[in-house]
C-alpha cells in the first residue's frame, strides 16, 4: 500500500487527505494544533504534531515521514505577521531545514503547493516558461523554496503553482461584496476551487508527473468587476463597487500545460 505524508492538513491537506484515503492510501496527516488530532484521527488519517519552523522541527517529523513515497507540503508562508525588522527569510529557512529529514527518510517524491504570486504582476498570458518575478515577500519566499526543493538531487519534486483559492465556504466575493472603490476592475482574474485542486494533485500522483512545474488555473478570465459583480448578484449580495481608474494589470495565468500534460479538465461550473 502506498503511504503519503501530507505536511499541512489545512484548507486543502484535509480534504485532499480524505480523498486519498477513498482510493486506499495510507495517509500520514500534520497538524499544529492538538485539538485537531482527533480530527484527523477520526477521518482515518493517521495524526500528528508537526512544527516546522526558522529554529527548527519538532522531533515527530521523523515518525511522521517513516516509509512515506511522497511528501506533500502544503505550508502557507504567513509572512504578513512578520515584523518588519526580524528575519525575512522565515519560510526558507524552515525549507531547509526540512529538507535533511526528507533526504535521510523514505520519500523519494515531492510535491510542493506553491502560488502563482511568484510572477508577480507580470502582464500576458504567463506560462511555466515565463521567468518569475515575485513582487511580494511570500512570493520571493515561495520562489527560492521551489529552487532549494527543486535543486536536490536526493528526490524529485514538483512544484504546483495554484491561483487564487476558492471554495463554497471560501469566496472572495464574501469579503468584497458591499465595499467600495476597489482596485484594478480590468484585471482577469485567475483562480482555482478546491475540487480542482485536488484533481489535479491525484493526477500528478497516479501519472507519476515528477520533476515538473505546474501552473494550475482555471482557464476562465473575466474580469474583477465582471466576474464578482455577478458573483455577488448570484448570492443576493451587496454589490462591490470598483474603482473608476482603469488598471494596467492583464495578467493571465496560462493552465494549457497542465491540461496538455495531465489531460486534466477543470470542473467550470464550480466556480
Amino acid at each position: 500500500m502506498t503511504k503519503i505524508s501530507i505536511l499541512g492538513c489545512g484548507w486543502l491537506g484535509f480534504p485532499l487527505a480524505k480523498t486519498l484515503l477513498k482510493k486506499g492510501i495510507s495517509i500520514n496527516g500534520s497538524t499544529t494544533s492538538e485539538n485537531k488530532l482527533s480530527i484527523l484521527k477520526d477521518a482515518g488519517i493517521n495524526p500528528f504534531l508537526v512544527s516546522v519552523e526558522s529554529e527548527g522541527i519538532s522531533e515527530n517529523i521523523d515518525t511522521f515521514l517513516a516509509k512515506s513515497e511522497i511528501l506533500i507540503i502544503d505550508i502557507p508562508p504567513k509572512l504578513r505577521a512578520v515584523d518588519p525588522g526580524s528575519e525575512k527569510k522565515a519560510f526558507v529557512e524552515k525549507i531547509k531545514n526540512l529538507i535533511p529529514f526528507i533526504e535521510k527518510s523514505t520519500v523519494k517524491k515531492v510535491l510542493f503547493v506553491s502560488s502563482t504570486s511568484v510572477y508577480g504582476d507580470d502582464n500576458g498570458l504567463l506560462t511555466e516558461e515565463n521567468n518569475p518575478n515575485p513582487e511580494t515577500e511570500s512570493g520571493k519566499q515561495l520562489l527560492l523554496a521551489e529552487n532549494l526543493l527543486l535543486e536536490n538531487q536526493n528526490f524529485e519534486t514538483t512544484i504546483l503553482r495554484f491561483g487564487g483559492l476558492i471554495s463554497e465556504d471560501r469566496h472572495p466575493i464574501k469579503f468584497l461584496a458591499g465595499k467600495e472603490n476597489i482596485e484594478n476592475p480590468d484585471a482577469p482574474v485567475n483562480l482555482i476551487h478546491q475540487i480542482d485542486c485536488i484533481g489535479i494533485i491525484e493526477e500528478i500522483i497516479n501519472q507519476s508527473k515528477w520533476n515538473e512545474v505546474f501552473n494550475a488555473v482555471a482557464p476562465f478570465h473575466p474580469t474583477r468587476a465582471e466576474y464578482y459583480t455577478s458573483k455577488a448578484i448570484e448570492m443576493d449580495l451587496a454589490l462591490p463597487k470598483f474603482s473608476s481608474q482603469h488598471s494596467d494589470i492583464k495578467k493571465v495565468i496560462s493552465s494549457e500545460k497542465i491540461e496538455r500534460t495531465l489531460q486534466y479538465k477543470f470542473i467550470l461550473e464550480e466556480y
